[in-house]
């Protein structure tokens, strides 16, 4: 199973990117569901968004919660995160996931089984 992050880069305060996440390997929505979180310079992963599997309801951390949004396209075995309205705090390295967490591992990264590399999203005030 291999999973990768693409998109990052530079953008100003209150503009857009949209995130990548190409999986292979992974009979994708099958079970599985797939997240997204980040990690800035000094400080530990947080959670940002989950897909769930098979139903595909969404979940956000309060932060992004209005600003970003997580979609998966099963015919292209990927899934997204638009991010609009982009803060400075929003700058880290983001990264996808999948596995099969439950209501209690949802946003802990034990929840989760396969990563991507991570891409990183620098946002300028």
């Amino acid at each position: 199973v291999q999973l990768q992050a693409s998109g990052g880069g530079l953008a100003k305060a209150g503009g857009s990117l949209r995130l990548s996440c190409a999986t292979s390997g992974l009979t994708f929505g099958g079970g599985y569901s797939m997240g997204w979180f980040r990690q800035a310079p000094g400080k530990e992963r947080e959670f940002v968004a989950l897909i769930w599997r098979n139903v595909g309801n969404t979940y956000y951390h309060p932060a992004v919660k209005g600003r970003f949004t997580i979609s998966r396209d099963a015919a292209k075995d990927t899934m997204y995160l638009q991010m609009d309205s982009l803060k400075p705090e929003d700058t880290a390295v983001y990264y996808c996931a999948a596995g099969r967490p439950i209501l209690s591992t949802r946003e802990r990264r034990e929840g989760y089984t396969y990563w991507g590399q991570g891409t990183l999203v620098t946002v300028s005030s």
